[in-house]
């Protein structure tokens, strides 16, 4: 029930990778032929991903996560020499926030435009916070905490009337949102490995050709010299996989995702003292968040991880944190409820049997530990 953290890696993911950790795990610059079969690997799945969502293999660039892609998109996309503008909303990511607060102190600047109570960003304020140098915007394609899906289409349209670098963290939306690049229409987006049936520790960034970005490691020549170091070729070829798994039956998943994501909100908004954080509509398939009135979230947390249900009282990212939520905030809860927040992501092998399970057991929780 937590699998916007983490998914598993799967059967057929993790078949594909083996050859590449045992018999063919020669380095992919080496000229030998153990070498090539994994320069070979690496390229096919370049080819593969990039069939998959309508671009370039050129244009499709391997990383170690979503985070790293996030940072490579903030940090090397700005003229080091000028000080630039990047616009960007209240709800990203830590990895766009910190980001933004690290190019500050080089000396460019930021806006973060507001959001309104289900979490979209408010175009017309977009806009209005453009500059003459602003640079770049960066908004996510789907929040990860209340699952809020933004029009990247219209803020796209908004970018390019002014030249604008668009860049979307589409790590939630993969595999959960059908999508492709030659509609969507942006200049970069970040992907992650591990949301969707891949390994932890890989990640995509799509750059459009001619989109102007410096390398973000710099060593060997590794990805056309623009991310040095030695390829993870096993997991590059897991994530072409999962990639192509994903799409493979996308509509019937989210779909009965979706369902089962509105058979447990009715079923936990029965329940005395939740609220539901988020649109009812334009959200990830998957997604529930709810505020849990008079009971820690913490407390709830551990209580069903007794049973084992697991599930989050935040983003995986700041699940440690006794900070209230920042999304939650920018959407106009109070502090105390966006220190009460609960998150549920469901996917297509959960099953109505194990969500009736989870509901049960929160009931129990609420009444359990209600003003405890």
């Amino acid at each position: 029930m937590d699998n916007a953290a983490t998914t598993k890696v799967t059967d057929s993911v993790l078949d594909a990778m083996l050859p590449y950790l045992r018999e063919n795990y020669g380095n992919a610059s080496a000229i030998y032929s153990l070498g090539q079969k994994s320069r070979a690997a690496i390229e096919n799945s370049r080819i593969k991903i990039a069939e998959i969502l309508k671009t370039k293999p050129s244009e499709i660039y391997f990383t170690s996560s979503g985070t790293e892609s996030d940072n490579w998109v903030i940090k090397e996309s700005l003229n080091p020499r000028e000080k630039h503008h990047i616009i960007s909303s209240r709800i990203e990511h830590p990895a766009i926030l910190n980001s933004l607060k690290a190019v500050k102190r080089l000396g460019s600047d930021y806006s973060l435009i507001s959001v309104d109570q289900e979490g979209f960003v408010n175009l017309d304020e977009l806009s209005e916070k453009i500059r003459d140098n602003t640079k770049l915007i960066s908004i996510m394609f789907a929040n990860n905490e209340i699952g809020t899906i933004e029009p990247i289409e219209e803020i796209s349209k908004i970018a390019g009337e002014k030249n604008i670098l668009l860049h979307t963290d589409a790590v939630q939306a993969m595999g959960n949102i059908k999508f492709n690049l030659k509609d969507l229409n942006v200049d970069m987006l970040s992907i992650s490995g591990h949301k969707l049936g891949a390994p932890k520790g890989i990640g995509i960034l799509y750059i459009k050709e001619g989109t102007e970005i410096s390398p973000f490691i710099n060593g060997g020549e590794q990805e056309r010299g623009m991310r040095a170091s030695t390829e993870n070729v096993a997991s590059i070829v897991g994530i072409g996989r999962a990639l192509e798994d994903a799409y493979a039956n996308i509509d019937a998943n989210i779909d009965y995702t979706r369902d089962l994501r509105d058979y447990t909100i009715e079923k936990l908004l029965n329940i005395d003292g939740i609220i539901l954080n988020g649109p009812r509509e334009k959200r990830l398939p998957g997604n529930i968040n709810i505020t849990l009135k008079d009971t820690k979230p913490q407390t709830m947390v551990q209580y069903l991880d007794m049973y084992d249900i697991c599930v989050s009282s935040g983003s995986a990212c700041a699940a440690g944190s006794i900070n209230p939520s920042h999304v939650l905030r920018a959407i106009g809860r109070s502090e105390e409820d966006s220190l009460s927040m609960l998150r549920l992501s469901l996917n297509h092998n959960n099953t109505r049997e194990e969500c009736d399970y989870v509901v049960e057991k929160i009931s129990q929780g609420m009444k359990k530990f209600k003003n405890r």
